[in-house]
């Protein structure tokens, strides 16, 4: 159903299968990503936040889970229970209490910015400043023109400059606040995976002269990695489906600089009465996921011991 509508006129009255809705093709999907208007750059500027938000928060949250689950399996560690417990809570608290809570912390006159205070730090205006954090950073080092290369060009209506702008103050909130709600799940996928490996092979890791990182690396990591595929999966499918708390704390703003897919979507069909527009953008956005991980998949494959490799070993054995 959803599919007929994003490639037809339905206004949302009646059946979107009546002989009033006509099939108009390809026009809606057009219409976000080369019509030239405001469609057009709200999707663009929505799948430039969306893409920043997926850069920092999916390797973060990955690396803090793994840290947390190698910490908390350690046998030295008292309280492995309460720690992982205490990790594990912030993802079962409803989403809506986190980012209404996240506003207060991140407020003009929050508890973040008298924490920075505290170092001579003027704390962001961080629901309030539409700027990205790049555009803010080399503005410090005193480069406030942008090049005429970046300015020119673009893609999805937006200029190259306005992609490179990184995330907005208020995009970088609600990346940390999805680092810390998520990283709990993810480690204890992790931590179910390291509770499989077999003991042995580190011992005998470590007979062989391997030291800790070393039997990370080459014993440890390898047998994460069908782990290591269903967290990367995970947290591209949630990261690129973000909503509630774009919904509940900014609604897109400030300047659509937190605007999402998911919301645009939404805005465009609930509130603009764009269904077939709004349904156009929710199967972009799935095709989008989709690609990503084929291509996740991709890399983290199993691949074949080279030749070359193979030699090395076996050269390595004889000499031992």
């Amino acid at each position: 159903m959803a599919i007929w509508v994003s490639f037809s006129d339905w206004s949302g009255r009646g059946s979107p299968l009546s002989s009033g809705v006509n099939f108009i093709g390809f026009q809606n999907y057009a219409d976000v990503t080369s019509g030239g208007g405001l469609a057009e750059q709200n999707f663009g500027t929505a799948i430039r936040n969306n893409a920043w938000y997926v850069v920092f928060v999916v390797p973060i949250q990955t690396v803090l889970s793994l840290f947390l689950a190698v910490l908390v399996n350690r046998a030295i560690l008292r309280g492995r229970s309460f720690f992982r417990m205490a990790f594990y809570f912030p993802s079962v608290t409803s989403s809506v209490a986190i980012t209404v809570l996240w506003l207060f912390l991140f407020s003009t006159s929050g508890v973040i910015n008298n924490v920075l205070s505290w170092f001579g730090v003027n704390g962001p205006n961080w629901f309030n400043d539409p700027r990205g954090i790049v555009h803010v950073a080399l503005s410090g080092m005193g480069m406030d023109n942008a090049p005429e290369a970046l300015t020119s060009h673009g893609l999805l209506g937006i200029d190259w400059w306005e992609w490179l702008s990184g995330p907005s103050f208020a995009m970088s909130a609600f990346i940390l606040m999805a680092v810390f709600t998520t990283s709990g799940t993810f480690m204890l996928l992790f931590l179910a995976a390291l509770q499989n490996i077999s003991p042995d092979l580190g011992e005998a890791a470590s007979m062989d002269g391997a030291n800790g990182w070393q039997r990370f690396w080459r014993i440890t990591l390898p047998q994460l990695r069908p782990t290591l595929f269903t967290v990367l999966t995970l947290g591209l499918i949630g990261t690129w489906q973000v909503f509630d708390q774009i919904y509940t704390g900014t609604q897109g703003g400030p300047g659509k600089t937190t605007l999402t897919p998911a919301y645009l979507s939404y805005e465009s069909a609930f509130i603009g009465q764009e269904w077939g527009r709004g349904s156009a953008i929710a199967f972009i956005l799935f095709l989008i996921i989709i690609v990503f991980t084929m291509f996740q998949r991709w890399v983290l494959r199993e691949r074949a011991v080279s030749k070359r490799r193979s030699y090395l070993y076996q050269a390595t054995g004889k000499k031992s």
